[in-house]
């Protein structure tokens, strides 16, 4: 088996190879996940290697020789070995519970004070991201709204606190952005539907543009329900939140999401429009898969 891996491992580096196949998350809580499923499978891997030399030495120097008819030692009523057994078992169940639930704690954990409120309404089949703290020209807070035609941005900052609180305003859906290795429903009425739907994470860690989905079926138009995180440096995000709280000079409206990007001209990640996903054909006649916009389309 060893000769048979090796040559299919060759292209993977360390830290790819004690993933077990883990994907690479972008905020603390995910690398706590990951780190748990590491130690999971090397445990794993351990018990496994135990049970399987057990077997290949039974087999090996306890086979039953030709022309012996005698009855092999009888060990089921063994009580020390039943009580190893059972023990062993117990505890390696025990302690992966213990270190299950230090993990999911420090996932689910709300801290006072973070750097930045969220909220995030989904409904069908799209979403908006109001960000309470701050509010623009007209007095209300800064807001960006997704539709048919456009991908909303969900501009955050890394190396801060985020807390999102989250809402539907129909049916169930899902907030899911894989970097961040978790999903979270989001409940019409969560306070009467009995729901913790406040929750953090202590920071991204790099910048970037990372697709989020529904992961949730809502509907018709549940698969187009994207929308696209854009991590931001600590100073370009306050820069963009201080342009979505002015007016826009060449509209005379408050600066949108894109808009505000592009006046920041820090590259591709200050593109306007999303470019990790794409608007969907909501038209139910077309008889051809979407397509991304093109510059020339």
């Amino acid at each position: 088996m060893a000769l048979l891996v090796l040559p299919l491992t060759t292209g993977c580096s360390v830290d790819e190879v004690l993933r077990f196949g883990w994907p690479v998350g972008i905020t603390p809580q995910a690398e706590s996940m990951r780190q748990l499923w590491t130690w999971s499978a090397i445990a794993a891997l351990v018990v496994g290697a135990i049970t399987w030399g057990a077997m290949f030495w039974a087999v090996a120097f306890h086979r039953k020789r030709k022309g012996d008819d005698s009855v092999p030692r009888q060990t089921q009523y063994n009580l020390p070995l039943e009580i190893t057994f059972t023990v062993i078992p117990t505890i390696i169940v025990a302690v992966l519970f213990a270190f299950t639930v230090n993990v999911q704690n420090y996932v689910d954990i709300d801290a006072p004070d973070p750097d930045l409120r969220v909220d995030v309404t989904a409904f069908q089949w799209n979403w908006e991201f109001n960000y309470p703290d701050a509010t623009t020209p007209d007095g209300n807070p800064v807001s960006t709204l997704g539709t048919s035609e456009t991908i909303p941005l969900l501009v955050l900052p890394t190396q801060r606190r985020i807390e999102f609180s989250q809402r539907s305003n129909d049916v169930i859906h899902s907030f899911f952005v894989p970097e961040f290795l978790f999903k979270r429903d989001v409940f019409p009425m969560p306070e009467v539907n009995d729901q913790d739907n406040v929750w953090q994470i202590d920071s991204i860690d790099r910048e970037g543009a990372f697709v989020g989905r529904c992961a949730e079926l809502c509907g018709t138009y549940h698969a187009m329900m994207n929308f696209e995180v854009r991590a931001l440096s600590p100073a370009l995000f306050d820069q963009w939140l201080g342009l979505r709280q002015q007016v826009n000079p060449d509209t005379g409206a408050p600066y949108t999401a894109g808009e505000a990007l592009q006046r920041l001209g820090c590259g591709q990640l200050c593109t306007p429009e999303a470019y990790t996903t794409y608007p969907f054909n909501t038209d139910r006649t077309a008889r051809s898969a979407s397509q991304p916009v093109t510059s020339g389309s």
